[in-house]
């Protein structure tokens, strides 16, 4: 490298010495994947929660009101029984400590009224404990004989019960050890519920007393844990069902658009391809012309050793018109609409064709009965089509072998044949760059053959797959629409 070299190579910006960082393309399906998965989960998780909430505060507000109702009716039916003066409601008769307070009425009178209320609320059903409280928050009477008589503070569901005259429900799951009041002689097993029920005076004003049960309701827990069941598992099914049909449609539209990009991006190479190749086959069409004419004429006037040189010339030219046709044929656009085609004629013309070359290297054709198999294709560029694979299927066995064309599957709708050779074969590197235009392993040749093959089948509905074995020869798998038979009148 002389010094002006030296020195240009060292004035480089050091950003063009370091290789670019080539950058992945987006993954549309990949990330809506990722995306679309969260966003259900976390609306799926959210109702769920929400729905699972909703019927447990709606049970639980369920039987607090059954419960509410039921004491408050006991309640008013036990003061109809009692033949005491002066008492209109069961507020009146449960603080013991008023017995003394009312001389004109007989206090077993009033203990035997009030015995008859607590025998109900000490065998409700469920019960896990009863307290009843007095305006001023003392147990006095309780389930549990070692609260009667202690002051519960600091309850604010209690307080609030109190306070805005209202029934109040709360539910747990464990035991609160601070809570002076929640002293059960049997612990609960699972969910408990707490009950606020307010008795109040004949005015309906003041609360006379604050009955407070504990109820562990198997029969309802039971039926949430039921509920929470369903709803789990119909918020999975709605998850799933929704997260599989959104991403299959976006895996189709992401198919269809990786499909279409790729025919755009052919279409724009083979138009670019087209119009090059076209100015160059005009250009090149006249002096092949010009030279395959006189070349025939020296041919016709030179006796001596120049014939051979002359016959090689006029060979050549051949050769590079075939060329030009086969290029300016593989980048034309295809739009010929598809017609009803009898696939073992259109196929039994080009065995014709090559029947002098299939005998003088001595390959063998077996092929399926094709009578009557009708296709939907063109009959020229189906004939293209056969003569191409017959060719190639010719130079991979060179001399001797077997060319075998097969119906592996006819439907309703599709057709496969199978042309097949046991030549040499290809192999993986090949297979995946036997599609790609211009690639080609033969001597001489232009490597748009199976660009056609693929192209022409693809243009009427159908397909074209490879499949070879280096050695053991080579199969092209083609896939044709069936014509359908005209209904009859």
């Amino acid at each position: 490298m002389d010094l002006q070299s030296r020195l240009e190579s060292s004035s480089l910006p050091a950003s063009e010495h370091r290789p670019v960082a080539s950058k992945r393309p987006f993954n549309l399906l990949r990330w809506y994947a990722f995306v679309s998965l969260a966003i259900i989960l976390s609306v799926a998780v959210g109702l769920g929660l929400i729905s699972s909430r909703f019927v447990i505060n709606e049970s639980i507000e369920r039987d607090a009101l059954l419960t509410a109702q039921f004491i408050q009716s006991i309640a008013l039916a036990e003061v109809r029984h009692v033949s005491i003066p002066n008492v209109r409601t069961m507020g009146e008769l449960l603080d013991p400590r008023l017995d003394e307070s009312f001389p004109d009425v007989n206090p077993e009178a009033r203990r035997a009224a009030r015995g008859e209320f607590l025998d109900h609320i000490a065998h409700l059903p469920d019960m896990l404990l009863a307290n009843i409280y007095a305006p001023d928050r003392i147990v006095i009477w309780s389930s549990n004989p070692a609260l009667v008589g202690r002051m519960i503070e600091s309850d604010e569901d209690l307080e609030r019960a109190f306070n805005d005259k209202i029934r109040v429900s709360a539910s747990y799951h464990s035991v609160d050890q601070a809570r002076a009041e929640q002293k059960f002689i049997t612990p609960p097993e699972h969910l408990f519920i707490e009950n606020y029920i307010p008795l109040f005076d004949a005015d309906g004003v003041n609360v006379t007393a604050m009955v407070e049960i504990y109820k562990e309701p198997r029969d309802l827990i039971g039926r949430i844990e039921r509920g929470l069941i369903l709803i789990w598992m119909a918020v999975a099914l709605g998850a799933t069902l929704v997260y599989s049909g959104l991403y299959w449609l976006m895996y189709r539209a992401n198919r269809q658009l990786a499909a279409q990009q790729k025919r755009l991006i052919n279409n724009e190479t083979f138009v670019a391809l087209g119009e090059m190749s076209s100015a160059v086959a005009h250009s090149l069409r006249n002096p092949l012309a010009s030279i395959r004419s006189s070349a025939e004429l020296a041919q016709e006037i030179e006796e001596g050793p120049a014939q051979k040189n002359i016959g090689d010339i006029i060979s050549q030219v051949d050769r590079m018109s075939h060329w030009v046709r086969q290029l300016l044929q593989s980048l034309r656009p295809l739009n010929d609409a598809a017609e009803v085609v009898e696939l073992d004629r259109v196929l039994q013309d080009s065995l014709q064709a090559f029947s002098l070359q299939l005998k003088r290297q001595g390959i063998e054709v077996r092929r399926d009965d094709l009578a009557n198999v009708k296709v939907l294709s063109q009959p020229v560029l189906l004939g293209q089509i056969f003569n191409s694979l017959i060719a190639n299927a010719l130079e991979a066995m060179g001399d001797g072998g077997t060319l075998r064309v097969e119906q592996v599957h006819q439907g309703r709708k599709t057709l496969v044949l199978r042309l097949c050779d046991n030549g040499k074969g290809m192999s993986v590197e090949q297979m995946r760059m036997a599609f790609k235009p211009f690639y080609t392993t033969k001597q001489g040749g232009l490597g748009v053959g199976l660009v056609l093959v693929k192209r022409i089948m693809e243009r009427f509905g159908g397909s074209a797959r490879l499949h070879s074995r280096e050695g053991k020869g080579t199969c092209m798998q083609l896939t044709f629409r069936v014509a359908r038979e005209p209904a009859p009148n």
